[in-house]
């Protein structure tokens, strides 16, 4: 699987252990950094599509077999003449021509099942998912949101983000910097100060990318993450799917979340309704139920210390919850697209540390935020 379909496996895969059985988890895991690698005519083929004939002239060195394979394209290790050692993203043939197709087929496959009713408007969703997966796959555009990512992380030692390299760099090809790094999930077997630290490195970006740069990487896939022992630093990876956020639905998230750090039951319920996480109709209709799953969510905020995140006993009360409103399918709602890209990078996140088992003081750092509601968007359109 490629494209749209894998991604959606991806996702799947991202599973904490609160869903899917623990098999098909490791299964679909291999989603993450496996994928069926171009023949070496197809590899040729697009080198030398992009780069030239010559291309081999451009490098002193080039790795046949890649390092990660995903789902729009593979990654090889390489030399510059200078010595210089560079990863380079290579799109697989045809992918971007897929992505209106496979975004169909995902759509269709989600119908015919029944997992979504009929009457929810999956139209204005189908449309942002093509555009998302047509701007990933233009690697021109991903180079700038690398340089525009490392400008704003600037000398935060708490972040690495590799450089482009934009001679070599096209619409299809992506060369940058290679950065070693260990997977982040292989840090779940550190100690937990580490694993704490590098939980805390993931929130602390959300909140930034939210609150202060009005734009944000939108793909919490793991692969997506290295972290460097060495230097304590959380490197980034993949920025194709950084997008801007729009005032409104930062200011929603802003509203949420100051309002649960007050333990306001109606105000959460109520900013919920308005920033389009909950409809009306089940708001009203299930008042009951979606109340009581307010209240079991604010006293695990309420906790005194860090919020421990490997301790995930709550969810099996939300999910019997979740289950009776999942029940009632007439009251089903689709979210803005930007809430939904949002809280799939938050909930990305939070399935992360949950997989390190982290303790992060995520009240104080939500606090820190109170008084300063979320900045203007940071202009985050490619110059022409």
């Amino acid at each position: 699987m490629r494209g749209a379909a894998m991604k959606l496996g991806q996702m799947i895969s991202m599973d904490a252990g609160d869903i899917l059985p623990p098999e098909f988890t490791q299964i679909l895991a291999r989603l993450r950094d496996q994928a069926h690698h171009m023949t070496a005519r197809q590899l040729d083929e697009v080198l030398t599509a992009e780069w030239g004939v010559q291309w081999r002239a451009r490098l002193s060195g080039f790795q046949g077999t890649p390092i990660a394979a995903a789902s729009i394209g593979q990654v090889h290790r390489g030399r510059l003449p200078d010595g210089r050692e560079i990863a380079i993203k290579i799109q697989y043939p045809g992918i971007a021509r897929s992505i209106d197709a496979d975004v169909d087929n995902v759509a269709t496959l989600l119908r015919v099942t029944g997992l979504l009713p009929r009457e929810l408007d999956l139209g204005p969703l189908l449309i942002e998912a093509k555009h998302q997966l047509h701007e990933e796959a233009n690697y021109l555009r991903e180079a700038w949101m690398m340089e525009r990512y490392g400008e704003l992380v600037g000398k935060d030692r708490a972040y690495l983000v590799p450089l482009p390299i934009p001679t070599l760099t096209t619409e299809r090809i992506l060369a940058m910097d290679y950065v070693e790094g260990t997977p982040i999930e292989a840090v779940a077997f550190a100690p937990q100060e580490t694993r704490d630290a590098v939980a805390q490195a993931l929130a602390q970006l959300v909140l930034r990318e939210l609150f202060e740069w009005g734009v944000m990487q939108t793909d919490p896939n793991f692969a997506n993450y290295r972290w460097q022992e060495t230097t304590g630093r959380l490197v980034l990876l993949d920025f194709g799917a950084a997008r801007e956020v729009p005032s409104v639905t930062a200011g929603g998230y802003h509203r949420l979340l100051m309002a649960a750090l007050d333990g306001n039951r109606d105000e959460v319920r109520t900013a919920a309704v308005d920033a389009g996480f909950l409809g009306s109709a089940a708001a009203s209709k299930h008042r009951r139920v979606i109340d009581e799953m307010i209240d079991v969510i604010l006293a695990e905020l309420g906790k005194p210390g860090p919020f421990d995140f490997g301790d995930r006993a709550f969810l099996g009360l939300l999910r019997e919850q979740a289950a009776i409103l999942a029940g009632d399918r007439t009251t089903w709602h689709l979210p803005p697209t930007d809430t939904l890209f949002v809280q799939r990078k938050i909930s990305g996140t939070a399935l992360l540390a949950a997989r390190l088992k982290a303790h992060v003081d995520i009240n104080r750092m939500i606090a820190s935020y109170r008084d300063r509601g979320p900045a203007a968007m940071t202009d985050f359109s490619p110059k022409q």
